[in-house]
């Protein structure tokens, strides 16, 4: 049985990896042992950032519709009861937006959540 060798498989993968290297600094671009390592280290950190991202702009959402309601004299998660009571079923994005541009609907959904109380 004849010997295969694998030249084209490997260089098809070293330049993969030395492509998704692009950009990198020093021989982490261009050495594909080190370049292996950035990459692999740069996706895991990709894919933990996606993951942050949701915790991050759920924070910021949270952050302005507190400072919205407290503009209304309620604080947050009073306001957050008291929708809920209600059944008014909006989420904390929408929320925030209502909060930015129609700071009149949104003090009428803060007055809805106090009257539930």
């Amino acid at each position: 049985m004849a010997r295969i060798k694998g030249a084209v498989v490997t260089r098809r993968r070293h330049k993969k990896i030395l492509k998704l290297a692009k950009g990198f600094r020093g021989s982490r671009s261009r050495l594909f042992k080190t370049a292996n390592e950035a990459v692999m280290k740069s996706l895991l950190n990709a894919y933990i950032g996606r993951k942050n991202k949701k915790r991050d702009f759920r924070r910021l959402w949270i952050a302005r519709i507190n400072a919205a309601t407290r503009q209304c004299g309620m604080n947050y998660s009073t306001f957050m009861n008291g929708l809920k009571k209600a059944g008014i079923d909006i989420n904390r994005k929408m929320l925030s937006e209502i909060a930015i541009h129609d700071q009149a609907a949104f003090s009428q959904l803060v007055e809805k959540a106090k009257a539930v109380k």
